[in-house]
């Protein structure tokens, strides 16, 4: 009941709520118009009113415009100005599991069905003389260790870096999750720790071989007729390594220091970037490569690097393995019991065999 010593109060009451629609209605209308106003307009007429700092109006510390932002500012987050976004994973993905992921299948199985071709064309390299019962020492001891360390520890890292790259698409189908997970979990182990005896073996067999395997113009005459592969009854003189051999030292050699060089960074992750200073020395000679990277773009760069020699790499091995075994009749004995037999260092080896049989006869007499 309203107090009567204010007869005008239920007018006054009337009057506030007609002011309060009014404002209501005004609230919506001013809202609807502020909404239906262009957004770029809408953030012209917010930054002359408010400073770019004030929190006032929903601004964001900074001077950006929060959830008024437009596309330019979306296309700088986009290419990482500021740190907010690292868009390069996208651009690594893109690569790794694209080209690389293309390239590495052609460049295993190119390799592997050349080689298939060429034994049904060619098959054994057989010794044309035949094997003649007398043996010399092709590689001794050290050398044969030094060898097969290297050698083993490549075959072992480069089956389990195939499993990173190839592995979900090969074995967690046919094995399911549970083993996929710890067979890649192994080779994880495998990979990170047989780095450091494959890298101890590539300086061994440098030291060891570095001076059998310098150029000179008998390699030109080996190389003009194929080093006799692909005919029967051609055999060019050599010393201990032939000009085939010499390439694929070098390679290994070169290739090797270059994979273990990535392997390190990522063992050793945001600790030892290279390829910022590596492209300076590229851009001496006209390249414009860049030279400004940041720690993760040095990760992404050197995980793509390692990947691309280490494809490049098994290509070249699977060929020597094949040429090393059942390739050439002789050739396993090398690097087996380290002796060969004298037909097959005359054939393939010829200059070498001269050399060892010229110090043979120079030598001095044991005493008696």
């Amino acid at each position: 009941m309203l107090d009567e010593r204010f007869p005008n109060s239920r007018s006054g009451l009337t009057l506030w709520a007609k002011t309060a629609a009014l404002l209501a209605m005004a609230f919506v209308l001013a809202f609807g118009a502020v909404s239906a106003t262009p957004e770029s307009a809408f953030a012209q007429t917010n930054q002359r009113e408010v400073e770019p700092e004030s929190p006032l109006a929903g601004n964001v510390p900074g001077g950006h415009l929060g959830n008024n932002s437009d596309a330019e500012i979306w296309r700088a987050v986009r290419r990482g100005e500021g740190g907010l976004v690292q868009s390069d994973g996208d651009n690594w993905r893109a690569m790794r599991n694209g080209p690389m992921t293309v390239f590495g299948a052609w460049a295993v199985l190119g390799i592997v069905g050349v080689l298939a071709l060429f034994f049904a064309l060619r098959g054994r390299i057989r010794i044309d003389a035949g094997q003649s019962g007398r043996y010399v020492e092709r590689f001794n001891l050290i050398e044969r260790i030094a060898h097969w360390v290297t050698a083993i520890t490549f075959i072992v890292l480069a089956i389990t870096g195939l499993n990173l790259l190839y592995g979900r698409h090969v074995l967690l189908p046919a094995f399911g999750p549970e083993i996929f997970a710890a067979i890649t979990n192994a080779g994880k182990f495998l990979h990170n720790w047989l780095a450091w005896p494959f890298m101890a073996g590539l300086v061994l067999i440098f030291v060891l071989w570095v001076r059998h395997n310098i150029p000179n113009k008998k390699d030109l005459q080996w190389v003009a007729v194929g080093g006799g592969l692909f005919s029967k009854g051609v055999h060019p003189p050599a010393k201990k390594f032939n000009a085939g051999q010499k390439l694929i030292f070098w390679l290994v050699i070169l290739g090797g220091i270059s994979m273990s060089l990535s392997g390190w960074s990522l063992l050793f992750p945001f600790q030892y970037p290279m390829f910022a200073e590596t492209f300076k020395v590229f851009n001496l000679i006209g390249l414009n490569l860049p030279t400004e990277l940041t720690p993760m773009q040095e990760m992404q760069l050197a995980q793509l690097w390692h990947t691309f020699v280490s494809l490049v790499m098994i290509a070249v091995i699977l060929a020597h393995i094949y040429i090393g075994s059942m390739g050439m009749e002789g050739a396993f004995a090398a690097m087996g019991s380290g002796q060969v037999d004298e037909n097959w260092a005359h054939e393939h080896h010829s200059l070498w065999l001269e050399e060892l049989k010229q110090k043979e006869r120079t030598a001095p007499e044991p005493a008696e």
